[in-house]
C-alpha cells in the first residue's frame, strides 16, 4: 500500500493501479456484508476495492462502503454505460473499471469525475482508448485473450500503455502477471470467495488481502 497517497484526494487511474499490486473484484447481493467486508480488505492492506455492478444491490454497497469506510477507496466495475458511471459517482464510487470501452463511457466518466480502467482485448481497442486520452487500461479478459503472451507482445507497439490484468487471474499467475513491465496491478476475485463472504469469515478475507499485497510487481 502506498501510505503517502492522500485518499481523500482526487486520484488518476495509474495511482489506483499503483496503490496495491491487486484490486479485487468484489460481487455483493448483502449491503449488510459490504461494510465488512471493505473493512477486512483495508486491515489486510487493501483498500482500492472495486464492488461490480452485478447485483440489484451493487449500488447500495458502495454507498455504505463510500459512506462508513472512509480509510477505503470505493469504485465500481462493470460500467458499461453512461448511465452506469452517473449513478456510481452518485453513489459515491471514486473510480471505474469497464469491461470494454466507448466514447460515451468515457466521456460520462470524465464528466462525473471517475477516473476510467477500460478493458480492452485488442490492438484496435487500446487505439481507441488512447485517441481519448486513455494510457492505463485493463486487460479483460486476461487469460482468455492472451495472458502474459500477449502483454509482452503490446510491449513493443504500446509500450507507454500500463496494464491490470483482469479475467482468470489467480494467485497460480499473479506473480507472472506482475513481473511484466508493463503491468502495474492485477484485479482479482479470488480475495472474497463467495463462501467466506457468506459466512461472514472476515480474518479469512484479511488474510488474503495481506498475502495479496505482499506480491512483488516489477511495475510501480
Amino acid at each position: 500500500m502506498d501510505v503517502n497517497l492522500n485518499v481523500s484526494g482526487k486520484l488518476t487511474a495509474l495511482q489506483v493501479m499503483q496503490d496495491a499490486p491487486v484490486i479485487p473484484v468484489i460481487v455483493l447481493s448483502d449491503v449488510k456484508q459490504a461494510v465488512q467486508l471493505a473493512r477486512a480488505l483495508v486491515a489486510g492492506g487493501i483498500r482500492m476495492l472495486e464492488v461490480t455492478l452485478r447485483t440489484p444491490q451493487a449500488l447500495a454497497c458502495i454507498e455504505a462502503i463510500a459512506r462508513d469506510v472512509p480509510e477505503a477507496v470505493t469504485g465500481a466495475g462493470t460500467v458499461r454505460s453512461a448511465a452506469d458511471a452517473q449513478a456510481c459517482a452518485m453513489a459515491g464510487a471514486r473510480f471505474a473499471v469497464s469491461p470494454g470501452y466507448t466514447h460515451a463511457v468515457g466521456q460520462a466518466c470524465r464528466d462525473a469525475g471517475l477516473p476510467l480502467l477500460p478493458g480492452v482485448a485488442t490492438g484496435s481497442e487500446i487505439m481507441m482508448a488512447q485517441e481519448d486520452g486513455l494510457t492505463e487500461l485493463k486487460f479483460f479478459p486476461a487469460m482468455q485473450a492472451g495472458g502474459p503472451a500477449m502483454l509482452k507482445a503490446w510491449g513493443g507497439p504500446f509500450g507507454d500503455v500500463r496494464f491490470c490484468p483482469t479475467g482468470g487471474v489467480s494467485t497460480a499467475n499473479a506473480a507472472e502477471f506482475l513481473s511484466l513491465p508493463n503491468v502495474v496491478c492485477v484485479g482479482g476475485s479470488w480475495l472474497t470467495p463467495s463462501d467466506a463472504v457468506a459466512r461472514g469469515d472476515w480474518a479469512q478475507i484479511t488474510a488474503l488481502a495481506q498475502q495479496a499485497s505482499q506480491l512483488a510487481r516489477k511495475a510501480a
